[in-house]
Order: structure tokens, then sequence, then C-alpha cells
């Protein structure tokens, strides 16, 4: 069983890829914290959003969290344009409503994308060859 003490198993692609990271925090409510994760469990995500996910050319997406703070991992091919893609993304069928229906938990402005909620990441560390 994948757990945060036992790893999680990643994808394996035939040649590079690349990744963004990002961040978001929720609004400080057990209960809202609770519901979010639920809205997110395979059952209950949207298709509609997963569909728009991968239509943008997303290969993986994986969000962790710890306390109210959320990180996103996206993995996408090398040719695949950050800018480009969420401005299709935000386009797509059911992503405004998505978006507005998160926004209950999220510490972001009411009717803001994806884009502008999740903030990404600088890179600061890794095992340099």
């Amino acid at each position: 069983m994948e757990n945060k003490t036992q790893g999680y198993k990643i994808r394996e692609y035939h040649g590079p890829v690349k990744r963004y990271c990002q961040m978001l925090n929720l609004k400080d409510d057990p209960a809202l914290i609770a519901e979010y994760r639920k809205r997110h469990s395979e059952e209950e995500v949207w298709p509609e959003t997963l569909a728009a996910i991968r239509e943008v050319g997303i290969l993986e997406m994986e969000i962790y969290i710890h306390g109210t703070s959320l990180f996103m991992i996206v993995e996408t091919p090398l040719d695949f344009d950050w800018d480009t893609a969420m401005a299709k993304m935000a386009t797509l069928p059911r992503q405004e409503e998505w978006e507005n229906y998160m926004s209950v938990f999220q510490q972001a402005e009411p009717g803001a994308s994806s884009a502008e909620k999740w903030q990404l990441m600088d890179r600061m560390f890794h095992l340099y060859k």
C-alpha cells in the first residue's frame, strides 16, 4: 500500500519529461479541509476536470497536503507551454465552475482561475549529478 511513510510509485515515461511544482493554501477549517479532500477523491472528482487536465497535455498531476498547505506536482512533455495550456484549460467545459466550486475551500480570490490560484514554485535544490 502506498502512503507517506512507504512512498508513492511514479509513472515511467519513455523519455524525459518536465515537472512544475505549485502551492496553494486552504482555509484553516478542519471540516472544509475534509470536504476538499473528499471532493478530490477518485469517486468525487468531476470527469470533466480530469479530461481538461489531460486535454491540455498534462501527463500526471499529484496534490499533496500537510495541514492547510497543498503542494502540486505536474508532469508534462518537454514541449509543453505552461501559459498556453492554462489559458486553454480555463476555456474547457465546467472548468470555471470547478474553480468556483473549489474556491470555497481555498485561500484565493473568488473567480480566480487555476493559474491565478496555484503559485508556481522555484526549485532551490536537487541532487546535482
